[in-house]
């Protein structure tokens, strides 16, 4: 008896063509449509399709992420014996850690979509749904969480990332890499990260907004003040190097600190920020004395994503969000 397999639509460039011949693509497929373009997948499940929405990723909404991890619990309980989540790859790594943090299930939660629309020579939409599905169905694949497939490898929602404007094999997992990958059509699962708690409950409130800001040379701190003024409930800094600020960017990010949870990860995209080494004015001792909370191995988007969900819960005071942080940003 095959597998049922739901597929979830966002849109994105897997799902776009162009208007006409001079504009460029745009979203425009449904599930349905991806479905019918690779006839392989029903020889492998029984596949049901959802279109939520049709957007460029950029257009995708924290109420939206919310909205897809309930239908995925409804979905799960319904029999699903996996989800695939199609969108576009600009916000791939941001939506698939969310629901890393939102779900807690035992079937496979893969996100995947494609570099090159259907319109281009060697689109990938095909291909990366095909690998999807099949991780989506695969009994090794279950209780690791939200994945990202995609060009033929497997990898954790937590650790994935982004790293190339336009070429297929973009998404990387530095330092854990892959937990897996596909060769003919066969899933290799060969590393299986710990599995965190759930964060829950969760209620998207509008009102709450997380605003990141990244730190160069000379920053007088203007910016963090004027986000704060602004209304944002949260921040999250990007800083030099391993955590670190100007003289001014520190002093703004104290009186920040004085009102809102602010969050300070490294503007490099790799590695840990520290927390005990350097203890100059602005360094990451000084800023953590000052009452930021230190995001570990999470880049700043990631950062925001979780400090965002964790407003949105009852997990939202100081000493939560520590926490929250300390567990997360060294997993």
């Amino acid at each position: 008896m095959k597998p049922v397999v739901d597929i979830i639509s966002l849109g994105g460039t897997i799902a776009m063509k162009g208007k006409n011949a001079t504009s460029g693509v745009v979203p425009t497929l449904t599930a349905d449509d991806l479905v019918e373009a690779v006839p392989q997948l029903n020889e492998i499940a029984v596949i049901r399709t959802h279109s939520h929405c049709n957007v460029p990723s950029a257009h995708l909404t924290f109420e939206d992420i919310v909205t897809v991890a309930a239908e995925i619990r409804r979905l799960a309980a319904d029999g699903s014996a996996g989800v695939v989540i199609t969108q576009g790859t600009d916000t791939i790594e941001e939506t698939a850690y969310a629901l890393d943090l939102l779900l807690e299930l035992d079937i496979p939660v893969v996100v995947t979509g494609a570099m090159r629309n259907p319109t281009r020579p060697g689109a990938d939409g095909p291909a990366n749904l095909l690998s999807a599905v099949l991780v989506a169905c695969h009994l090794n694949a279950r209780s690791l969480g939200s994945l990202v497939v995609f060009n033929d490898e497997v990898h954790a929602a937590r650790f994935v990332r982004k790293t190339h404007t336009s070429n297929p094999s973009t998404f990387s997992s530095g330092p854990a890499g892959p937990i897996g990958w596909l060769a003919e059509d066969r899933v290799r699962i060969v590393l299986k990260p710990d599995r965190l708690p759930a964060i829950e409950p969760v209620n998207f409130d509008k009102a709450i907004k997380v605003a990141i800001i990244k730190l160069g040379i000379g920053d007088d701190g203007t910016l963090i003040d004027a986000a704060v003024a602004t209304g944002f409930r949260g921040l999250v800094i990007e800083g030099l190097g391993g955590g670190h600020t100007s003289v001014s960017a520190a002093n703004a990010l104290e009186r920040a600190c004085a009102k809102l949870p602010v969050i300070l990860a490294s503007r490099t995209g790799a590695g840990e920020t520290l927390t005990c080494t350097y203890g100059f004015p602005g360094s990451e001792i000084d800023l953590l004395s000052k009452g930021l909370i230190a995001a570990g191995r999470l880049d700043g988007c990631s950062a925001r994503v979780l400090l965002t969900l964790l407003l949105y819960s009852e997990n939202s005071s100081i000493e939560q969000l520590h926490n929250e942080f300390l567990v997360r940003g060294t997993h």
